[in-house]
């Protein structure tokens, strides 16, 4: 059985997203997108909120039709598209590329999700990683902090009553400044 790891970049300040949903502020050069890709194509399946799912959807299904594209980009249009999807959304009616639409997050039948892949995981969304925290289904934590200060938007996480207990596993600084922070539920 994977994990559920919880990949996401944050600013210093622990935002995911600027107050009018901007990502412009993430640092993804070569070095950092060919280690996405890296970690992302070991993956069984990509879980997601509705509102990520679409931001993906609108891009990397055909991102590496253009020759333009780089090469670690049109690499992960490719990722992207063949792995199982899984999106959680009380609204969404249907997804393609490969993607399952489930309506709650429940702890069995999350765990029972998990179960069905050799690989881990792979959770992307500051909301469904809260619901997701709130159930305790996290696993590990794969926080890419970007150094920038934003000032405001959306944090990563929001105020909670859990606490859960980490174990650093590893660091990495890439070139462009960013900072894996890896950890694990202890």
């Amino acid at each position: 059985m994977g994990k559920i790891v919880l990949f996401m970049s944050v600013s210093l300040d622990g935002f995911m997203e600027g107050p009018n949903r901007e990502l412009d502020w993430h640092l993804v050069d070569d070095e950092l997108h060919g280690h996405f890709n890296e970690e992302l194509a070991a993956v069984g399946a990509f879980m997601s909120g509705r509102v990520t799912h679409e931001l993906m959807a609108d891009f990397w299904p055909t991102a590496d039709a253009d020759p333009s594209t780089p090469a670690t980009m049109a690499e992960f249009a490719g990722i992207w598209r063949e792995k199982p999807k899984y999106v959680f959304s009380s609204t969404l009616q249907e997804a393609g590329w490969n993607t399952t639409v489930v309506r709650d997050v429940d702890p069995e039948e999350v765990t029972a999700l998990a179960k069905q892949y050799p690989g881990d995981l792979a959770l992307g969304g500051a909301d469904l990683a809260a619901a997701f925290r709130r159930h305790d289904l996290i696993d590990a934590y794969r926080i890419y902090v970007h150094p920038v200060l934003i000032g405001r938007g959306k944090r990563l996480f929001p105020d909670a009553d859990t606490r859960s207990d980490l174990r650093l596993v590893e660091t990495r600084t890439f070139g462009n400044g960013v900072v894996l922070l890896r950890y694990e539920r202890e």
